[in-house]
């Protein structure tokens, strides 16, 4: 049975940053997570808004201190990571008069918690940052430092670059006991699959309050919180060059327009509390109210351009909208990291950091590896490149310039590495290349992947899955059906 000094569970944004951190230091790590790869989750249908820190109070909150301490890590873990990520900014709009005095609270909000570059803007000064605005818009203010983010190409650089430098990465682990014996726990998994950690990080997601009781921490409750979101092609008309927020509900940011990370639009989400941790479904009253919002704020919104629809899940604490991290009273060797919904994302990169404090704190050892980091190898994306690089890479290597999704304009390259990288479903690869993604959503290059993916892995085709057991592509042949 291995032995860790840590073991984290869930490889979401949280526990990814989490166990990326502790990848610094000389310590033997894992990271489990239920499902077939990382970020099939929570952190998968994310919003991918790197936010700004204006909605909480950074004085009585934790989620607004370390938001507004992880919006400025993501330059330099970009430049490290080489994920999807650009500051394009936030622009938070009233569109009616009775919206000012909320608007104002906000922007001043914003301004006692120190946010950077925070502007207050007139009708003119909105228009002039985005043109795209529609005639109702009244004031609003600009927040330069917030951005757009892939969320999963994030969560994948994390984990990829933590499994380099030593972090070791279990997937489908789903946790169903935590045996304490002497100085380990002993977690097993429902396949059986057994390891054992001096300390337990618990950042399950939807699934932290199950992950507390097995491991015998508090009794707390997480509930669902749904939101639905659809996606606009790229060339829709409709995409602003700003994340387009309106002033927020009670329980809500408000439903955006969002310029995403990969070139498409995204409007959304909504806000329903539902009580099954796996209902993901969209419905057709939410989507016209979706669309309907949608063209109040921003012109050239049009349902003709939509070609995905999905909806996240938010792990809410009721009674508590504020993150619970801490070193649990009930089990000292576990420590809570739960309740993490929005602002978690931005806010993931300083957990990481606030959680290997408590570590310390509790008597962990944080030696720095003496090696020197190990950095992931150039993405070199097809769609990125000119023309005379990529023939460039064709000499060395010519997977680089064959093109398997024409949509996204991804090569068999990025496909053959996403694999090698461990990601062998075809969710798992779409989300690591976005390949997939695009206007045909796989229609014409999924059978492509799936060859791929069984010749790099060895994995028979019949025995391949879009997300992991329970989801198999293919079952039996033509020829096996009899007519009767």
């Amino acid at each position: 049975m291995k032995q860790y000094d840590v073991v984290v569970i869930g490889a979401g944004a949280t526990g990814a940053s989490i166990a990326w951190r502790l990848s610094h230091y000389d310590l033997q790590v894992a990271l489990v997570d239920r499902c077939a790869d990382a970020s099939f989750g929570v952190s998968k249908a994310n919003s991918g808004i790197v936010h700004g820190g204006f909605h909480h109070s950074a004085d009585s909150t934790l989620k607004a201190k370390l938001e507004l301490e992880g919006n400025e890590m993501f330059d330099a873990l970009q430049k490290e990571l080489d994920f999807e990520f650009t500051r394009c900014g936030i622009l938070v709009v009233a569109y009616s008069d009775e919206e000012l005095p909320q608007l104002q609270k906000l922007y001043e909000r914003g301004v006692a918690n120190k946010v950077p570059g925070i502007e207050m803007c007139d009708r003119p000064r909105l228009l002039e940052l985005e043109p795209k605005l529609t005639d109702a818009a009244v004031a609003g203010f600009f927040v330069p430092r917030g951005g757009v983010i892939e969320p999963y190409g994030y969560v994948f650089s994390l984990v990829e670059s933590a499994e380099l430098n030593g972090v070791e990465f279990w997937r489908n682990f789903q946790v169903v006991s935590a045996e304490k014996e002497g100085d380990f726990r002993t977690l097993t998994a429902a396949d059986g699959r057994k390891v054992q950690a001096r300390f337990v990080v618990n950042a399950a997601g939807l699934y932290a309050d199950e992950v507390s009781r097995i491991c015998g921490g508090e009794e707390f409750e997480i509930r669902p919180r749904k939101g639905e979101e659809y996606l606009l092609d790229r060339t829709s008309p409709g995409r602003p060059s700003k994340v387009i927020f309106p002033v927020p509900t009670p329980c809500s940011k408000g439903m955006l327009v969002i310029p995403t990370a990969g070139g498409t639009t995204m409007i959304g989400p909504s806000a329903t509390m539902v009580d099954d941790k796996e209902e993901n479904s969209t419905t057709q009253p939410e989507r016209e109210i979706i669309f309907e919002h949608s063209k109040k704020m921003v012109k050239g919104i049009c349902e003709r351009d939509l070609v995905a629809a999905f909806s996240g899940l938010r792990p809410v604490l009721p009674g508590n909208e504020d993150f619970f991290i801490a070193r649990s009273e009930k089990a000292s060797d576990l420590i809570q990291a739960a309740g993490i919904q929005s602002p978690g994302l931005t806010a993931s990169p300083a957990i990481g950091v606030y959680v290997k404090n408590i570590l310390a704190d509790c008597g962990i050892e944080l030696k720095e590896k003496s090696a020197p980091r190990k950095i992931l190898p150039p993405k070199n994306r097809a769609r990125e490149l000119t023309p005379e690089e990529l023939d460039k890479l064709h000499a060395d290597e010519k997977l680089a310039s064959r093109i398997i999704c024409r949509c996204e304009f991804i090569s068999e390259a990025e496909i053959v590495a996403a694999v090698r990288r461990g990601h062998v479903t075809l969710d798992g690869v779409k989300f690591r290349t976005r390949a997939g993604m695009g206007r045909c959503q796989g229609g014409f290059c999924a059978p492509k992947i799936m060859q791929i993916i069984s010749r790099e892995s060895g994995i028979p085709m019949e025995e391949l899955t879009k997300r992991g057991p329970g989801s198999e592509l293919l079952v039996g042949k033509l020829g096996s059906l009899e007519v009767k």
